[in-house]
């Protein structure tokens, strides 16, 4: 017969395993008598481990809901970065998603009904990306906010904080007029939180920095879902840091060859496709929001360029050498026409 510890802990598991266990098949499975089930039961129960008995000839065990979570007894802000972290475990990359899901069905079961209310409204959309920057934090209350409003589909109203220059103030919550948009997921990517959402005013999709917002309350009147372009929330944030509109068309974005290592070019492309073709040198598939920005970022590669395509790559090239030239010597650079992008 086990340890009293291991049959406990197996005991357990059991539990966690599926909704109802009749007392009987509990004792075949841990090779113990029904009576020892019972006496492990009451052991469990005084670590705080509500578990329900069912009464009868076929009677059994279930694990139930309690007030607090046994036996770490965590907070709500720990129950909710708990349910955050193993939500986004899909964007790891370490192949722990079926790990993490069975994991947050185990946590959820046993948490009281009004902390479980709480945790469901938040739903959250993994989208991979390695973030190089240092990411600004969120606030816990406000990523509940936002799910709330997706869950409950409710227009949301916020102020929505622009991005100001290094070393200049930040402008106050009136500087510009509340937002008002359809909220539809969070999606979290390289380390950043972002609001995927119907702007009403722009009548566009539009992806909101989550650190930026600050909501206002009370939210607006409840809408239809409209369907996301492509239909995957998280390839269409991807998308549009990759210089796509989302809609299956790049209409910035090039293809060149560098006179480079791919695993030298790999570690600065953040969201680009690099294929090696030799010992240094590889090719390069990279968007952006304009062909100017796109030329000027791959030109900060110090290695020769070679031009695949489009044409408007090229040209942006040639524009952006003009300008270095004037630049060199000294000369003012011709007026020039804002970036176009279609």
């Amino acid at each position: 017969m086990p340890k009293t510890s291991a049959r406990l802990l197996s005991l357990l598991s059991l539990l966690q395993a599926r909704r109802d266990w009749p007392g009987q098949l509990l004792a075949e499975r841990l090779d113990v008598s029904p009576r020892t089930v019972r006496r492990d039961v009451d052991r469990l129960r005084e670590l705080g481990y509500p578990i329900v008995a069912a009464k009868g000839p076929d009677g059994g065990y279930r694990l139930g809901a309690g007030t607090e979570l046994p036996p770490l007894l965590f907070d709500d802000d720990q129950a909710v970065a708990l349910t955050v972290a193993l939500q986004t475990a899909t964007a790891t990359g370490a192949g722990i998603e079926e790990a993490a899901a069975r994991a947050l069905s185990t946590v959820r079961q046993v948490m009281p009904a009004r902390l479980r209310h709480r945790v469901d409204a938040l739903q959250v959309t993994a989208a991979d990306g390695a973030g190089t920057r240092p990411n600004p934090q969120v606030g816990p209350q406000v990523l509940m906010t936002l799910g709330a409003a997706v869950r409950a589909r409710e227009v949301l109203r916020f102020d929505y904080a622009p991005v100001s220059a290094p070393g200049a103030p930040a402008a106050g919550p009136a500087a510009t007029p509340p937002r008002r948009a359809e909220p539809h997921h969070l999606v979290t990517r390289g380390g950043r939180w972002y609001l995927l959402a119907w702007d009403l005013d722009r009548d566009d999709w539009r992806t909101f920095r989550v650190d930026r917002i600050t909501p206002r309350t009370p939210t607006g009147p409840r809408f239809t879902p409209r369907d996301v372009p492509g239909g995957d929330a998280a390839a269409f944030v991807a998308s549009r840091f990759q210089g796509s509109d989302g809609s299956g068309g790049r209409p910035c974005r090039g293809e060149v060859i560098l006179a480079l290592s791919a695993s030298v070019v790999s570690t600065y492309t953040r969201d680009g496709v690099v294929e090696e073709l030799g010992p240094d040198r590889c090719r390069l598939v990279l968007g952006a929001w304009s062909w100017r920005g796109l030329a000027a970022t791959i030109g900060r590669f110090d290695a020769d360029i070679e031009v695949i395509g489009p044409p408007e790559l090229r040209e942006a090239f040639a524009h952006l050498a003009r300008r270095y030239a004037d630049a060199a010597a000294g000369g003012s650079a011709e007026p020039t026409t804002p970036p176009r992008s279609r």
